[in-house]
C-alpha cells in the first residue's frame, strides 16, 4: 500500500501527492462509516483508487479544515482595511488554542499609514516573542523576509479578506497567478477569492495552504476560565491569583488586575470579549447539556466502526434465526 498527502479535495475526489505524481482517489466505505473526516494535509494510505487509512495527525484546525501544518502566519493590513487589533488577537488566540507556532505579517506598507502604529505593534507583540515582518506585495518590499518565514515549512496564511494573502503568494511565485480582488471602498472589506483549501508548492522548500478564510471565529467552545490560557501575559499573572477559577474581571485577590497597567489595553479588551463568548458555551452546557455519541472504537491501534447496541442486538437475532433455519433444513 502506498502513502501520500492530500493536497486538495473536490467533491468526492481526493488529490494525493505521492512525492512523484498526483493520484486521485475516493474513500473506502469503511472510513465513511467511522464518521472520520479526511482533511487537506492528511497523510493517508491508499491503493487501487481508494484511501484505506488516515495516518495519525500531528495537528489539525477547523474552519478551514486543515491537518499537519507547521505554523500559522497571521496576515494583517496596515491600511485598507485598517488594522483591527481585536481580530488579530482573535487569530492569535485561535492558533494558541491549537498549539501551533505563530508568526505575524503586516502587509500593504506602501500605503499611507500611521507610522506610530509600528511602534505600537512592536510594544504589544515583541514581548510575546512573535516574529514580525512588514511587507508590500505591490512594491515587493519585505518579500524576502516573508519568504524566509516560510522556508522548509507548511504554513497556513490566516487573516481577513482583502489583507493581501493571495497577493503575497503571487509576489513570491508569480507563476501561481492566484486570484486577487480589491477591497471595497464603501465597506473597507475584501471578498474571498479562494474557494477551497489547497496545499500549494511555492518552491522547492516551502508550501502554503491556500484557504477560503477563517470564518466566524468565536470562542464559544471552551469554558470562560480557560480563556486566559490563550493570552501568555494574562496567564503569567493569573497564576498568582487568589482563586484558581479567577476570570480576572473584578474578583478579589486578582493578580492580573493588580498588574493591569503592564498588559496592553487592546489585549485585555480582547480577553474580556472572548470570555463573554465562552460564557455562552458554559450556559449551554449547564442548561441544555450535551450528549456525544461515539461512532468508532480503538482495536489493535486502529479505529473501527462502532456498532450501536440496538444494531448489535438485531444482528445477534439474525444470526440465531439463521442457525435455527439451518438446523430445521438439516432435519
Amino acid at each position: 500500500m502506498a502513502e501520500g498527502q492530500i493536497y486538495k479535495i473536490h467533491s468526492d475526489f481526493y488529490y494525493i501527492d505521492s512525492g512523484s505524481e498526483t493520484v486521485v482517489c475516493k474513500v473506502r466505505e469503511v472510513l465513511k462509516k467511522r464518521k472520520e473526516k479526511i482533511l487537506v494535509g492528511d497523510f493517508v494510505e491508499y491503493g487501487e483508487g481508494f484511501i484505506e487509512e488516515i495516518i495519525t495527525r500531528k495537528n489539525s484546525i477547523s474552519r478551514p479544515s486543515v491537518a499537519n501544518i507547521d505554523q500559522i502566519i497571521i496576515v494583517s493590513a496596515l491600511k485598507e482595511p485598517d488594522l483591527n487589533l481585536l481580530q488579530l488577537n482573535r487569530y492569535i488566540a485561535l492558533a494558541k488554542y491549537y498549539n501551533i507556532p505563530i508568526k505575524l505579517c503586516f502587509n500593504k506598507s506602501d500605503l499611507k499609514w500611521d507610522k506610530h502604529l509600528k511602534e505600537k505593534i512592536t510594544q504589544i507583540y515583541k514581548p510575546l516573542n512573535y516574529e514580525i515582518v512588514y511587507t508590500s506585495a505591490i512594491e515587493h518590499s519585505g518579500i524576502k523576509a516573508f519568504e524566509k518565514l516560510l522556508k522548509d515549512k507548511t504554513s497556513v496564511l490566516c487573516g481577513n479578506s482583502g489583507v493581501g494573502k493571495s497577493s503575497l503568494i503571487n509576489a513570491i511565485n508569480p507563476d501561481l497567478n492566484l486570484r486577487t480582488k480589491a477591497v471595497s471602498e464603501k465597506s473597507q472589506r475584501g471578498t474571498h477569492t479562494t474557494r477551497h483549501c489547497e496545499i500549494i508548492k511555492l518552491n522547492d522548500t516551502s508550501r502554503i495552504v491556500d484557504t477560503p478564510g477563517f470564518s466566524n471565529v468565536k470562542f464559544d467552545f471552551l469554558m470562560p476560565a480557560d480563556v486566559d490560557s490563550l493570552f501568555d501575559e494574562i496567564k503569567q499573572y493569573g497564576a498568582e491569583c487568589k482563586y484558581s477559577n479567577c476570570l480576572h474581571i473584578s474578583e478579589d485577590g486578582c493578580n492580573v488586575l493588580a498588574n493591569i497597567e503592564k498588559i496592553d489595553s487592546s489585549r485585555y479588551e480582547s480577553y474580556l470579549a472572548f470570555v463573554e463568548e465562552a460564557k455562552a458555551f458554559k450556559e449551554m452546557v449547564q442548561y441544555e447539556g450535551q450528549k456525544t455519541e461515539h461512532f468508532k472504537k480503538l482495536i489493535n491501534n486502529k479505529h473501527v466502526a462502532k456498532i450501536s447496541e440496538k444494531k448489535r442486538q438485531s444482528s445477534r437475532r439474525t444470526i440465531r434465526q439463521n442457525i435455527y433455519k439451518d438446523l430445521n433444513e438439516d432435519e
